[in-house]
Formats: C-alpha cells, sequence, structure tokens
C-alpha cells in the first residue's frame, strides 16, 4: 500500500512554506475595490425578492494569498416545503429561517468530482496508477469497461462514452448496483466528450481498489487533513444549507426536504460516499483548495501535489477540471482558468493566469430543482477579472 505520509507532513525536503490565505483589503489583493463592490451588490440580489435566484449564497474570492471578498447573503433554510400546486416554496416564519454565514457548509455536489481527481492524480505521481492504463487492468470484473478498453484518462476527462449517469436509486441492494455498473458499456463512441458521473464513480473503485483504503478516507489524508479544510468531508452535515424538497416526479426519490445529507440520488444510494457527490464543504475551505492548487500544490508547510502534477490536473482539457468554460467562467476564461459546478448550486473557478480564485455556493435546489441558470456564477467570475484589470 502506498505511503501517505509526505501529503500528510506537507513539505518536500528543502522547500519553503506556501503563503497561507489571510483576509485582507482589496487593494492588497492587488484588485479593483469598486468592482468587489459591484460583485457583492449582485451576490445579495441573487436572494432578494419573492422567487431569488437561490434562497441563501456565499461567495469567496481573492488573489494570492489575500481573501479580498468573503460575503454571505440570504438563508441556509428559508422555505418549510416546496408546493407543487403554486410552483412555489412554503416560507418558514423569518423567526424559524436560519440566516446563511460565510462558515455555513455546503452540500457541493459535482465540485467532489474535483477532491476525486487530485486523489487519482495524486497515485498517478506516486506510480501506483497508470494515465493511461485500463480500467480493466485495475478491476476485470467492470467487464464493459474492460471489453471496450476504457482508460483512467478518459475516465478524468469524459471521454469514455458512458452516458450520464444509471437509476442506482432505483435498485434494491448494493449487489444490484454494482451490477448495473459492472454490465454498463459506453452509449457512445469513447474519446468523444460526453459528461458523465459514471466516470468518476468508476474511478472511485479504481482508487479503492490500488490503495486498499476508501474513498472517503483517501480525500482526508491525502488533501483536507493536510491543507487544512477541517469543515470538508463527505455528510452527514447537521448544519449544511438546506437543499431539496426531494420527491417524485420532479426528483428521483422521495425523501422530503434535506438538510445536513447528500442531494444525488445516486450518492446517497451508495451511502453518501461517492466519486461524483458527497462532499460538504465551506467557502473558505474550497478556497484554500484553489489557493493551494494556485500555489504549484502547496499550502503552507503542506504538499499534497509537485507542480507538474498541478499542470496536468489543470491543463486543457484538464482532468476531472473543466478549464475555459464561459458559460459558468465568464471573461475569466479563455487563458486557461479552471473549475466546476455543482447541481446544488455550487461552482469555484481558479485562474493561474491572474492568481486569482472565486467560490460561490448557494442552495438554488432549496426548495426545489429548476432550470439551469449559471448567468450569476459568469457574472460573478467576470467581475473578478475586470477587478484585476481595473488595477
Amino acid at each position: 500500500m502506498p505511503s501517505l505520509d509526505h501529503t500528510r507532513r506537507g513539505g518536500r525536503s528543502g522547500e519553503l512554506s506556501a503563503p497561507r490565505l489571510r483576509v485582507d483589503t482589496p487593494e492588497r489583493a492587488g484588485l479593483d475595490p469598486a468592482e468587489l463592490g459591484h460583485l457583492v451588490r449582485e451576490v445579495h440580489d441573487l436572494t432578494a425578492g419573492e422567487d431569488p435566484w437561490a434562497a441563501g449564497v456565499v461567495v469567496v474570492a481573492g488573489r494570492g494569498p489575500v481573501i479580498a471578498v468573503q460575503e454571505a447573503a440570504g438563508w441556509a433554510v428559508r422555505y418549510a416545503a416546496y408546493d407543487p400546486e403554486t410552483d412555489r416554496g412554503v416560507e418558514l416564519p423569518r423567526r424559524s429561517r436560519v440566516p446563511m454565514t460565510v462558515g455555513t457548509p455546503f452540500d457541493v455536489a459535482s465540485l467532489t468530482k474535483l477532491c476525486t481527481a487530485v486523489a487519482a492524480v495524486q497515485q498517478i505521481e506516486r506510480g501506483t496508477l497508470g494515465i493511461d492504463a485500463r480500467v480493466g487492468a485495475y478491476l476485470p470484473e467492470f467487464h464493459a469497461a474492460a471489453r471496450h478498453g476504457i482508460t483512467v484518462r478518459q475516465l478524468l476527462t469524459h471521454t469514455t462514452g458512458l452516458r450520464p449517469e444509471l437509476p442506482l436509486y432505483d435498485c434494491a441492494t448494493d449487489a444490484e448496483r454494482l451490477e448495473l455498473l459492472r454490465a454498463e458499456a459506453p452509449s457512445s463512441t469513447p474519446g468523444t466528450y460526453l459528461y458523465s458521473d459514471l466516470n468518476m464513480l468508476l474511478l472511485q473503485y479504481v482508487l479503492e481498489r490500488v490503495t486498499g483504503r476508501t474513498l472517503d478516507v483517501l480525500v482526508h489524508e491525502g488533501i483536507t487533513r493536510p491543507l487544512g479544510m477541517s469543515a470538508t468531508d463527505f455528510g452527514p452535515c447537521p448544519g449544511a444549507a438546506a437543499t431539496e424538497d426531494q420527491r417524485r416526479p420532479w426528483a428521483k426519490a422521495d425523501r422530503g426536504m434535506l438538510r445536513g445529507v447528500v442531494h444525488d440520488e445516486n450518492a446517497w444510494a451508495l451511502g453518501g460516499v461517492a466519486g461524483h457527490a458527497g462532499l460538504f464543504s465551506t467557502g473558505r475551505d474550497l478556497a484554500v483548495l484553489c489557493r493551494a492548487l494556485l500555489s504549484g500544490g502547496a499550502y503552507g508547510p503542506a504538499r499534497i501535489l509537485g507542480p507538474d502534477f498541478v499542470d496536468l490536473l489543470l491543463a486543457p482539457p484538464g482532468l476531472g477540471f473543466a478549464v475555459d468554460r464561459p458559460w459558468f467562467m465568464g471573461e475569466l476564461s479563455g487563458k486557461g482558468a479552471a473549475g466546476h459546478t455543482g447541481f446544488t448550486g455550487t461552482s469555484l473557478v481558479l485562474d493561474p493566469a491572474t492568481d486569482t480564485f472565486l467560490v460561490l455556493l448557494a442552495n438554488r435546489v432549496h426548495p426545489c430543482r429548476r432550470p439551469p441558470d449559471s448567468r450569476p456564477r459568469a457574472a460573478a467570475a467576470t467581475r473578478l477579472v475586470r477587478a484585476v484589470r481595473g488595477t
């Protein structure tokens, strides 16, 4: 079993510590305070009115080691239920609502994929996982993936051809869920891009096979503990922002109003720990992850990846990370910005070209899921890059 000791200790022989994040003024970060003022106001606007974009939002943004914006707006818990007759949330009395704070944890949904990707690249760095190795070499019982020659790189770049998801939540047992995954063949030609949760689920099984450790342990020991991300873990997380009044037909399971348990139905069916979803985190913790990657894999005395392997992770098309996607990165896209979004309303972007990062967390699915709308994410990212230009 490969050792995680160098990751837990952090630094390597002769290395200096990388700067830790600190809260300071926009000017100290080399950012235009007027643009960031617009960003803060626009974040508050997202939670205003009777039918807001999201019940609550947290934004953390900065440049270099400086957090220049750390703001919360709206409510972590606003609604008691969703009323399908009126297509509106049933409002809690104000005294029963829970205000959003900058320390509120969120179900980060598909941002979990980023930690799965980092965990995979850590094993690639150690030589225990081959980036172009076939999944079948590690998991021969996953006969469909083995038969089609699916590789680790294809899992990380969503080019396996696997369809977006399987109804694992409808299976009665774990054995049935596992057999569905083992039998699932590509629905399109491998090598072409098709975003799929199944890629990170298969990658989870690969990682657990080559390390002998479960994914939650790999993420904790290899990423969150060395970086001091103490608010980041797989659920349950009782103090988290509420998500959905999850009921059929709009959802895939009947679970009622969710708070502190994973929203994704497949991750829930798998026990809350999954390669594609299940993590809870805060804006500050995710900013630390951004900072570590912008610093070549180091944060304070800790090092989670070597600089060359951070480059491998973030270079187009990205391993787990999406690169240069204007629909949620706005004007930050175009020169190598990397990040991801999550179905619950979460997103992060880090931009090596400007040394900036933006974490925007929202409980947009509270009280009910709605059509995708990433315009506020793109607008926030554009405010940040204009704050750099304005200096």
